[in-house]
């Protein structure tokens, strides 16, 4: 009998298993220097897993829950251990995430990849990304930051700057595009003044704003985050006036900086990834009916990441980890039907076909070999106390 109950209980717990549903983890900085930024991100990834939930279609009927796990943006042992929880713990399948590029390169190194676990970034930018021996299993929705120095300094020239100071967070982030824009800008006949660093978390930046502001340049591009020292610097150049003219990157593009600084932000430029094409458009109308910001920074980076990760494991047939990542380029890429944003169950009908899919989603997504998105980017410029569209490259 004690046998025969034995079995009964094995049977009983494979079945539950074969049953279980795909858990996915959200890490993101829900505290931290973007932390303005980050529910929109995730509650855009979060849209996406709700929709192949609700198509019924998901691994026959499985539901995609969301675990959610803060990565600071900034601590990297913070995130090691939320990454480290997601995946021993709650057995995540994937992670959407991390955001920041320092966390998420130490995410990938000492936890994900020694675990075979996919992250799909939607917002860590570092040209380093590209080159991290990370075995295949770091992917990123969200455009190199090698690309967007070249747009921004194109952008400054255009707009007839010459001379330029420069001030970046000191991580991962900050120096890449640093690097970026300052070798592009030099390119096209631009004067780098001073290129700085900055520490996050300073109650008072006077110093630094003093150094940048000796050099006699009018700009400054400001490279840092938007609720911490990006802002903090803004504020210290404008309060010594310092400064009054920005450039800024994606770090920096958000509503909390806007209420923050006022009208004087005003004439600031700026880019961000983004487009205005019909599947963006799409994605913000159908966000927007959900209760997110579409329009936010790397919301829809956030819902391209998730997608990505669902209709992975759908043309694997298999919630298996290693089955995920050998198909994220596939369901990413032609050739296949083109899926859009608010398609998933489409993409996810005709993957249980055994049918090939392109998802296109809410950025066009392409992604190389590399598992880096081919993106392009907004140039806003601040207008009335918005940050508004100008032009897309």
């Amino acid at each position: 009998m004690k046998r025969l109950l034995t079995v009964a209980a094995a049977l009983t717990m494979a079945a539950s298993a074969a049953q279980a549903d795909m858990k996915v983890g959200v890490l993101m900085g829900f505290t931290g220097p973007i932390e303005s930024l980050t529910p929109n991100i995730a509650a855009a990834a979060e849209l996406a897993m709700k929709e192949a939930t609700e198509s019924g279609a998901f691994l026959g009927g499985k539901k995609v829950i969301p675990v959610r796990g803060d990565s600071t943006c900034i601590d990297a042992g913070a995130a090691q251990a939320a990454a480290e929880r997601l995946i021993t713990s709650d057995k995540v399948a994937a992670i959407m995430g991390a955001d920041c590029s320092g966390v998420t390169i130490a995410v990938a190194n000492n936890v994900a990849v020694p675990n075979g676990v996919v992250m799909v970034s939607p917002s860590a930018t570092s040209p380093a990304i590209t080159t991290l021996k990370d075995k295949g299993y770091l992917f990123r929705t969200a455009p190199s930051d090698a690309r967007q120095g070249e747009v921004l300094a194109q952008v400054a020239k255009a707009r007839g700057i010459k001379t330029i100071a420069v001030t970046y967070t000191n991580n991962d982030y900050g120096k890449g595009l640093s690097n970026s824009f300052s070798s592009a800008f030099t390119a096209a006949g631009g004067k780098i003044a001073l290129a700085a660093s900055h520490e996050d978390g300073k109650a008072d930046y006077s110093a630094e704003v003093g150094a940048l502001a000796a050099t006699g340049a009018e700009h400054l591009a400001v490279f840092g985050y938007v609720d911490k020292g990006g802002k903090g610097i803004i504020q210290a150049s404008l309060d010594t006036g310092a400064f009054d003219k920005f450039v800024l990157a994606d770090g920096m593009v958000g509503e909390s900086l806007i209420e923050a600084i006022g009208k004087a932000l005003n004439g600031s430029i700026a880019t961000a990834p983004g487009s205005d094409s019909p599947n963006a458009k799409k994605f913000q109308a159908a966000a927007t009916e959900a209760g997110v910001k579409g329009a936010s920074p790397f919301a829809a980076e956030g819902y391209d990441a998730a997608a990505l990760i669902v209709l992975a494991a759908q043309a694997a047939g298999s919630m298996d980890r290693r089955a995920i990542q050998s198909k994220i380029l596939g369901v990413a890429n032609a050739p296949g039907e083109k899926i859009g944003p608010g398609e998933i169950a489409k993409g996810l009908k005709l993957l249980a076909e055994g049918k090939a899919i392109d998802y296109q989603g809410a950025t066009d997504v392409v992604l190389t070999g590399a598992g880096d998105a081919s993106g392009s980017y907004k140039e806003y410029e601040v207008k009335d106390g918005k940050f508004t569209t100008v032009r897309i490259h």
